[in-house]
């Protein structure tokens, strides 16, 4: 595939924070189109890279988004946000886009109510939350999603999971992704390439190199793998 398809160069990546070490040397391409599901255990420093490629912190090393890319960034959780008195549709007005653009993105993520819009923000479910931050990232019609962890407490229905809503979202809508999971399954079902994290790239490749081996190494213990039929 050729060069002018990379969408993310990330070269000799290290990030120290109050003296510690969080990440160490990583590299890596992600190219137009692609999934890449980042796998690790707690405090490998997922959500850190995430940040760090969002330019929330500072590196040392090289990261060179593609000229004029645009990124939306769905956050594992914003637990102050639900004390906040706004509604939903005040939420969304902090980006001052048209009515418009907002139900278009609620559509895009399957919500079709939209008295929602005047629902406060600490009345939705733990579901609908989610489903909000994913369209508060879409309104921008960005290139890129980086998501963190969106199964956390969502329930798109029980005729579709979240990575299949992810995967016909990334089909529509041209996108290329960047996702923190724990869920091994989503590895083979939707993911172009798997980056294998504790600190330092402990593997980078297609989702066949990542072997039970692999996983051990990566989360301490005996692993298995349960490929899920699609």
């Amino acid at each position: 595939m050729s060069d002018k398809k990379v969408i993310l160069d990330v070269k000799n990546l290290s990030v120290e924070l109050e003296g510690e070490k969080i990440l160490e040397n990583l590299s890596f391409k992600v190219r137009k189109g692609e999934v890449l599901t980042i796998l690790g255990p707690n405090g490998a420093g997922k959500t850190v890279l995430l940040k760090t490629l969002l330019g929330l912190l500072p590196f040392k090393g090289k990261i060179k988004w593609k000229k004029g890319v645009k990124i939306g960034y769905v956050p594992q959780r914003l637990p102050f946000i639900k004390d906040i008195p706004l509604s939903v549709e005040d939420f969304f007005k902090l980006k001052k886009i048209s009515k418009e653009k907002i139900k278009e993105a609620l559509f895009s993520v399957g919500i079709k109510e939209l008295d929602i819009l005047k629902k406060k923000v600490g009345e939705l479910s733990s579901g609908q939350f989610q489903r909000i931050l994913i369209a508060f990232a879409l309104v921008d019609e960005p290139d890129v999603l980086l998501f963190d962890e969106p199964m956390a407490g969502i329930d798109i229905g029980a005729e579709e999971t979240i990575y299949s809503f992810l995967e016909r979202l990334r089909k529509k809508k041209r996108l290329t992704i960047l996702l923190v999971t724990h869920d091994l399954s989503i590895v083979y079902r939707f993911a172009s390439y798997c980056l294998c994290l504790n600190k330092k790239i402990l593997c980078w490749g297609k989702p066949k190199r990542i072997t039970p081996q692999t996983l051990s190494e990566l989360y301490g213990g005996k692993i298995k793998i349960y490929k899920h039929k699609h």
